[in-house]
């Protein structure tokens, strides 16, 4: 199943060149033997050129790295960095042994920690990043700019070919030439549909300056709040911590015209912004955002997450600082009686979850009280709020290229040598 999928995305690219290659050129052979509307001079180097910005900004969209951490790289705000390992956000990753910047995961296709991932698009073949992003803006934009001139064109000769239907036969097109036009209408409206659909949302979110990924996020974090007000505005997470669940602003939306110049490589010429040949952003870039300052500096996103925080180490006390969040009721003797439970069901041969699911949680606390909600009810509430939690499209992280056992699963913290080396520099810096 693997090695098929993996053949099927390697066809990706050739499918999109055939796909261009077919509506740009054959539509000129078509445009100059359609004898009713011959092809005029001004459509021919218009194509042409149309065709010309297509290719190149496809062609970087699928051969321009989408970058990677640097193996140097480390949280300028140590204190940040602190209280994301409190929160048991994944700021270290384990497959790429190294610190994780914001906005940053790691794609399971690339096998690395992409910048401002967007999401590994399988026509590309290719991660959609803080360094390609402007390329594949630029490729959808031409590609629809390209395709709704050439529906025009197509218009034109269909209405010409409509008009004349009463006419014999011998007097119009031939029926390769009509079958030909007809495949073309069709082909090219349904593409050029489907890209304007992806355009506009791309172009949303280059605008309030979201990825993929992290619109994904905030509908998470939504539903968290709407689950959360029914509990007193906790919720429940591995061994017993009750984390407080509070509504948080989106940092890196800085305002329309900033967050289009940062999208599209920093640079505040519109012009490059559509020009094909424009410079990928710098390399130097990607590692740090700008943010409105709605929230504490203390606070980073995403936002806390029941089922982000790995569990409790041995030594784990009453209460921990979350940033962004606030614990409160860790029963210690209920985690030693689930690690006691755990451990007879282990000598018994039992498979053991690493988490259970939230809905399932919930489900056994509502069977242990008496429950007030029906069947229907129980079934609507597992259908979100757990590890495989979809969004309103029925998205997975998985589906966006995001390698989930790092971004959930990980419970590996920073390793002891990190640290001891980053407090080592931290008190040389002091001595200075």
């Amino acid at each position: 199943m693997l090695c098929s999928s993996f053949n099927i995305s390697r066809l990706a690219i050739p499918a999109v060149c055939v796909l261009i290659s077919f509506l740009a050129y054959t539509s000129l052979y078509f445009f100059k033997y359609f004898e009713p509307a011959p092809l005029r001079e001004q459509e021919v180097w218009r194509i042409n050129a149309l065709a010309l910005c297509i290719w190149v900004c496809y062609y970087r969209s699928c051969t321009v790295d989408p970058g990677r951490t640097p193996r140097h790289w480390r949280p300028l705000d140590s204190k940040q960095s602190e209280a994301d390992r409190a929160s048991g956000r994944q700021r270290w990753c384990r497959r790429c042994e190294a610190f994780k910047p914001p906005r940053a995961h790691h794609c399971k296709t690339c096998q690395r920690c992409i910048p401002k991932m967007d999401h590994h698009c399988p026509w590309t073949s290719n991660c959609v990043s803080h360094f390609t992003f402007p390329h594949f803006v630029r490729f959808l934009f031409w590609a629809v700019v390209g395709m709704c001139y050439l529906e025009t064109l197509l218009f034109e000769r269909a209405s010409i070919v409509w008009a004349s239907r009463n006419l014999p036969s011998y007097l119009g097109p031939s029926v390769v030439q009509l079958a030909h036009l007809f495949v073309l209408c069709v082909v090219n409206s349904l593409t050029v549909f489907m890209l304007l659909i992806l355009l506009a949302r791309t172009l949303y979110s280059l605008g309030v300056n979201t990825t993929t990924i992290e619109s994904w996020e905030i509908e998470r974090h939504a539903t968290l709040l709407r689950r959360a007000r029914h509990y007193g505005g906790y919720l429940e997470g591995p061994g017993g911590v009750r984390v407080r669940i509070r509504k948080q602003e989106f940092p890196y939306d800085i305002g329309i015209w900033s967050n289009i110049r940062e999208g599209m490589g920093g640079s505040a010429n519109v012009l490059s912004w559509f020009w094909p040949f424009a410079r990928t952003p710098d390399r130097s870039t990607g590692l740090e955002y700008e943010v409105n300052g709605f929230e504490d500096a203390n606070v980073s996103w995403p936002p806390p997450d029941p089922d982000r925080i790995p569990l409790p180490p041995k030594d784990f006390r009453d209460s921990i600082a979350l940033a962004g969040a606030e614990t409160s009721g860790y029963d210690v003797q209920a985690f030693n009686d689930r690690k006691a439970q755990d451990l007879r069901r282990q000598r018994a041969g039992v498979e053991i979850e690493r988490r259970k699911r939230f809905h399932k949680r919930l489900q056994e606390d509502l069977e242990e009280d008496e429950p007030q909600q029906s069947d229907s009810d129980h079934e609507k509430e597992s259908n979100y709020g757990e590890e495989g939690w979809r969004n309103s499209e029925g998205e997975r992280l998985r589906d966006f290229g995001v390698d989930e056992d790092i971004e959930f699963y990980d419970e590996e913290d920073i390793p002891l040598g990190v640290l001891i080396q980053r407090r080592a520099q931290a008190a040389l810096k002091e001595l200075k």
